[in-house]
């Protein structure tokens, strides 16, 4: 399997969602962050574009959101994020184990996803995602295998103040079990702004030093600017 050609096609969809400023549907607002949605082309589902504002640089969003390692510190709605197998300083593959939500009737799910980080002109990095087969993580009995289709994150400067970044946020995550498609609508917004909160305080404790010390890809990176038996 071509992972890098495949990994560099999601990031130029993810980059597509956000030049399309077509058809979104405001279905959440809460403390400055916005979610929109509008129907997947991939899958029966929703894309939601989620919007907000960092109070820091986007080399330093960019660097702190693809740090495997930190993830789990920060991001509430995980228990498991780690590297698995790396294709080269941009792209990698990483195993992901969900917490429930929604009260419990949404059990965790695991994930294999390709994630390829990727420097624009304008000071703009695209984070892409994108679920995988990957042999040596094959699905387990203990949680269902969720499958997200081209995501992402998209870092810019905020115009107003290019110390800030303009974080856009897209999700379309095909939970897959024995699970309503509506109660997924009712809590995704909601799980969505969480995450923007998380990632907020978070990010105030990052040292991007530790982005280097861990993986090496910061540098390179800035190089080439120019469980039951039936889970709902």
């Amino acid at each position: 399997m071509d992972y890098k050609a495949i990994a560099q096609q999601a990031n130029q969809e993810v980059l597509s969602y956000n030049q399309d400023m077509s058809g979104w549907k405001l279905v959440k607002a809460s403390k400055k962050i916005t979610v929109f949605s509008k129907a997947s082309r991939r899958f029966l589902g929703s894309l939601y574009r989620v919007e907000g504002v960092i109070p820091e640089p986007p080399n330093k969003l960019s660097a702190f959101l693809y740090q495997p390692g930190n993830r789990v510190k920060w991001d509430k709605s995980l228990q498991v994020h780690k590297m698995v197998h790396r294709i080269d300083s941009e792209t990698f593959i990483c195993h992901t184990i969900t917490q429930s939500f929604a009260l419990g009737s949404i059990s965790p799910r695991d994930f294999i996803d390709l994630i390829h980080i990727k420097h624009y002109e304008g000071n703009m990095d695209i984070i892409s995602s994108y679920s995988v087969d990957f042999p040596e993580y094959p699905p387990s009995p203990n949680y269902i295998r969720g499958y997200n289709h081209p995501c992402g994150y998209v870092c810019s400067p905020l115009k107003e103040n290019p110390a800030y970044s303009r974080l856009v946020m897209f999700v379309q995550t095909e939970m897959r079990g024995k699970l309503p498609s509506s109660i997924i609508e009712r809590t995704m917004p909601s799980n969505l702004v969480s995450f923007v909160l998380n990632a907020k305080d978070g990010i105030k404790s990052y040292r991007p030093s530790s982005a280097h010390e861990h993986y090496g890809c910061r540098s390179s990176f800035q190089r080439k600017k120019g469980r039951s038996s039936i889970k709902s």
